[in-house]
């Protein structure tokens, strides 16, 4: 069956869906299709599930850190099936609920993975849908490894519908999905080890506060591998022994289960874009300012299909799919605006960053004054027992722009929003200083950092 539409929407995300609803609403006929449960990586496998994860592994490690300050029961621990249950109860409903509001909408919903079969025209099993225009919003997949043994890793996809925790983990690289998802196991009783090839985890933050979480990491108990290239995974009976190589030297991890934890790609390879005359490479498609194909203006792209689109972070793609939406409406006027984003690793304590690290103003030839403190007898971190936190900021010499900020502690995932409102608005640093802040809040230690 053909059908014809203005506009196709491959993926279910939060890109996906910021174009979507917002053609729809236009008047616009408007088909979305994905291969997975409705809802993307965000909703149903990334950011929310495994924020309920790391809301109850941070009750835990607060119940712990206060034994003996006024709190004198055991210890909380945490029960790993009870969980997952409790995380099921946001994902399982999301797929039907999405789809139910799609068709509430008057799209039409198709499950398959698609693939072009022209230039505006994808078919999705026996059905050929044909649009004025597609737009790509696939999200990403776990990147291919190339190692023997590369089936055996488990997905963090995977990981969260784990109905048993196994007591030995390793994780297989060492960015955000490694970080989180150890301090999740640890405190949950397992025994975990991270292997990263490079010789600095987490590259995209503030060297200097990544070794300060490395510390608060190792303290937990999980060990953490540095410059240790995987190799090969190898099963043998119920284990897995994870080969890594560190210069020279080869040495074997024995685990239980072992975690893909070493990136992500654009999930576009099998779309069969030349087919369409899309442009692209490995880091996504190819696309203009305002979004849209540089070879074939029927098309764009959002979210983590995008080629050098800013952060692949959620806000970002919710962001760009509503730039998507209003260029196809209006025509080609709207641009993304990458100013100002911020990024966290929701560990605990969190680590936050927003606008230029210390490498990159000073690459930049910026001239500016760099504020960094441990801040871990600071009131706020005495008063909930968190012995690994502090801050840098960098602030411009003579206009007084805040240029980036970088925290580590309690809270930050929210006062980095103040310093991400600074730097989007340009509000100086020191408007920032001068404000008068509820007191005593996270927030009011902002004065104290500029």
């Amino acid at each position: 069956m053909t059908t014809t539409v203005d506009v196709i929407v491959l993926g279910t995300g939060s890109a996906a869906q910021g174009v979507a609803y917002a053609c729809r609403e236009a008047g616009r006929s408007v088909a979305v299709v994905d291969s997975r449960p409705f809802g993307g990586t965000c909703q149903l496998r990334g950011c929310d599930p495994k924020k309920v994860l790391v809301g109850v592994s941070e009750l835990v490690d607060w119940s712990r850190r206060m034994q003996g300050k006024g709190v004198f029961a055991p210890a909380l621990s945490i029960r790993w099936p009870d969980l997952i249950r409790f995380k099921r109860t946001f994902t399982d409903p999301a797929p039907e609920e999405n789809e139910r509001s799609f068709q509430q909408a008057g799209m039409i919903a198709g499950h398959g993975r698609a693939h072009f079969v022209d230039r505006t025209s994808v078919k999705v099993a026996d059905d050929t849908l044909v649009g004025r225009h597609v737009v790509i919003a696939t999200g990403a997949r776990h990147a291919t490894l190339g190692i023997p043994g590369e089936e055996h890793l488990t997905t963090s996809t995977q990981f969260l519908e784990l109905p048993e925790l196994p007591r030995r983990l390793a994780f297989v690289g060492g960015g955000y999905i490694a970080f989180e998802f150890a301090h999740i196991a640890a405190r949950a009783g397992s025994q975990v080890e991270v292997l990263h090839r490079g010789s600095r985890p987490l590259k995209q933050f503030d060297p200097d506060l990544v070794a300060t979480l490395m510390q608060a990491t190792q303290e937990l108990g999980v060990q953490v591998h540095l410059n240790a290239q995987v190799i090969a995974i190898e099963r043998r009976a119920e284990r897995l022994y994870v080969h890594a190589r560190a210069g020279e030297q080869e040495q074997i991890v024995e685990v239980d289960l072992a975690v893909h934890a070493a990136g992500r790609v654009p999930e576009i390879d099998d779309l069969d874009l030349e087919v369409a005359g899309v442009a692209h490479s490995d880091d996504g498609v190819s696309v203009n300012s305002y979004l849209q194909s540089v070879s074939n203006p029927s098309v764009y792209a959002a979210g983590d299909a995008v080629a050098s689109g800013g952060f692949p972070l959620t806000p970002v793609a919710g962001m760009q799919g509503g730039i998507v939406a209003r260029n196809l409406l209006e025509g080609n006027h709207h641009m993304p605006n990458y100013t100002g984003i911020p990024s966290v690793v929701f560990t605990t304590p969190p680590l936050a960053r927003v606008g230029l690290t210390e490498e990159a103003a000073r690459a930049e030839g910026l001239r500016f004054t760099m504020h960094h403190e441990d801040t871990t007898g600071w009131y706020s971190s005495r008063r909930v027992a968190l012995r690994h936190t502090g801050f840098k900021t960098l602030v411009e010499d003579g206009t007084e722009r805040v240029l980036g900020a970088h925290l580590l502690g309690l809270h930050a995932e929210e006062v980095i929003n103040l310093f991400a409102l600074a730097i989007r608005t340009g509000t100086p640093a020191n408007v920032l200083k001068e404000m008068v802040y509820a007191y005593p809040t996270s927030a009011s230690d902002l004065s104290s950092m500029l």
